[in-house]
């Protein structure tokens, strides 16, 4: 039976969350695990072992780029580790995949529409819209949804809109 080479030194990192802090004009990241941030900056999760994926700094994530010891002093004026990641991961921003974005709008857009069809009805028929025609004559007004916005927020304003 032939033998299968496999790189020993290479970490794959699966079930990645990206946090990055630009600072002193350079980039700073740490591999977390996905939902773990959250629940790390909402005080959930005290344990920082298990929101890491990875203890180290890194410039580039994706590219197992560690960060210099010396762009770190410079930077962070100390060379303590778990300092400089704790303040990336309150001060830096989480990076998002594009399927997660989609899905968060999708969500918001339906929250959107039901809180219109809880409050609205058809003045001829003195019935309750329902959420699909509400969000069919969104996507005819092609209004685009706001992640930072609440969604009775904007609710009101699909509302005026209609």
């Amino acid at each position: 039976m032939p033998r299968i080479f496999q790189p020993n030194t290479k970490i794959q990192l699966t079930n990645v969350s990206i946090v990055r802090l630009k600072k002193g004009g350079k980039r700073f990241e740490i591999a977390c695990y996905k939902n773990k941030v959250s629940e790390w900056r909402s005080g959930v999760e005290k344990d920082l072992s298990e929101v890491l994926q990875v203890e180290q700094i890194f410039t580039n994530v994706s590219k197992g780029q560690v960060a210099k010891h010396e762009d770190l002093v410079k930077v962070f004026n100390t060379d303590n580790a778990e300092e400089i990641i704790m303040q990336i991961l309150k001060k830096g921003e989480q990076q998002v995949s594009e399927k997660e974005r989609g899905h968060k709008l999708d969500e918001i857009s339906r929250d959107i529409a039901t809180t219109i069809a809880e409050k609205c009805i058809n003045p001829q028929t003195k019935r309750a819209y329902t959420v699909n025609i509400i969000e069919k004559a969104m996507g005819d007004l092609h209004y685009s949804v706001n992640p930072n916005k609440s969604t009775k927020q904007q609710a009101l304003e699909v509302i005026k809109l209609l």
